[in-house]
């Protein structure tokens, strides 16, 4: 299946970013690991020099990357500048700001009002104390966790210059001014009737030695069910008719918590589609036949994204549709075998996916284009799982 979405041409970007393309194109090409080696001293040399004072200019290198393999070189090549220079105090100590990505349904069975829920954790200190217990951080103990629960945006590349600057608080002396540490709350909200996926993000800080990283555990581990247990507690102490469903990552450096996180989110949401709906169509017309296909879309990052429709020929007028998002750094191929396995782990046996990239809408309606079997062109290939 090919690529749906348009990526920027490599000539309207700046000089900078073009010296920092053509740079990963490079070692990416590179024959050699020792010429691969050099290409990507170059490009952490002037991504640190971006993470130290422009994030808006950072962020939109990263924006405008003309290929998935080309901004994933340099997300990798960012995250390496941001582990391996963290800055030490005088003290030999470093700080280490992390995250923890929180997938979290929060729903309402039946008619009523639709609400919302502060994205504020009321006890952050229970939370981390439950970390430690478990030594989720390398057995780090010396370490805090923010009472927000912050959106993705709060933590991306626009922000790593100023949380950055967090870092190098052991090197401020005394009566210097220290720079804001305030993170805004996202609050959650649902609707009646229906969950609601969000994804937030559990901020916190720890002091190590230098070098010493303190995530590099990508599992979760046994603190997994007490902290989900306990972060319910504290979220759904709001409305009594409000269900609340936390599904917690490991905590880790904050540009691999930003891609897990949304990886997850869109997972969590293709499971609840799916469930929904194929028990909807069990329950009336049978066994439904799932088509997973690509479209652009112009308001969809990138102008593009996948789509998964299920439809029954014993009610031609029903079809579900669910918009698959793509974000910068997923290859196609891994999204539709995620969608594709999903639909395997439901017991779906009719499952196509379509060649060729479509358009958003269906002719002189203006409805979404959902395929069903039918409605296939005859001209367009497809895959029969």
């Amino acid at each position: 299946m090919p690529d749906p979405r348009s990526f920027p041409d490599v000539a309207s970007a700046t000089e900078l970013a073009r010296g920092l393309y053509t740079l990963a194109e490079r070692s990416l090409r590179a024959e050699t690991a020792q010429h691969a080696d050099a290409f990507n001293r170059e490009l952490r040399a002037a991504l640190f020099a971006l993470l130290a004072a422009d994030g808006p200019a950072l962020a939109a290198i990263l924006a405008g990357a003309p290929s998935v393999e080309a901004a994933r070189h340099l997300w990798r090549i960012l995250d390496a500048s941001w582990r391996d220079a963290t800055p030490a105090g005088s003290s030999g100590l470093a700080v280490t700001v992390f995250a923890l990505p929180l997938v979290i349904v929060v729903g309402r069975e039946g008619a009523g009002d639709d609400g919302v829920l502060p994205g504020i954790v009321d006890d952050p200190a229970t939370l981390a104390g439950i970390l430690r217990e478990h030594r989720a951080l390398a057995g780090n103990e010396t370490f805090a966790l923010s009472n927000a629960l912050v959106a993705a945006d709060a933590i991306d590349v626009a922000q790593l210059p100023e949380i950055f600057a967090w870092c190098r608080l052991l090197d401020v002396r005394m009566g210097a001014l220290l720079p804001a540490r305030a993170l805004q709350p996202s609050p959650l909200e649902y609707h009646a009737g229906h969950e609601s996926v969000h994804l937030r993000f559990l901020v916190g800080a720890a002091i190590a030695k230098p070098g010493v990283d303190l995530t590099a555990g990508m599992g979760v581990g046994k603190w997994g069910v007490p902290l989900t247990r306990e972060l319910v507690a504290q979220l759904g102490a709001g409305p009594a008719s409000a269900s609340v469903l936390a599904l917690p990552r490991a905590p880790q450096r904050l540009l691999p918590a930003l891609a897990q996180g949304r990886a997850a989110q869109r997972e969590v949401s293709a499971q609840i589609f799916a469930s929904n709906a194929i028990r909807k169509f069990r329950s009336t017309v049978g066994e439904p036949t799932a088509v997973i296909s690509a479209h652009r879309r112009r308001d969809a990052s990138g102008g593009g994204e996948l789509r998964l429709s299920l439809s029954s020929p014993f009610e031609p007028r029903a079809a579900e549709g669910f918009r698959c998002p793509l974000h910068a750094l997923d290859r196609v191929g891994d999204v539709v075998s995620m969608l594709v396995d999903l639909m395997r782990d439901c017991r779906v046996t009719d499952i196509r996916t379509l060649a060729g990239v479509h358009a958003d809408r269906v002719a002189g309606t203006g409805l979404p284009l959902l395929f069903k079997p039918d409605t296939i062109p005859d001209s367009t290939g497809f895959g029969v799982h």
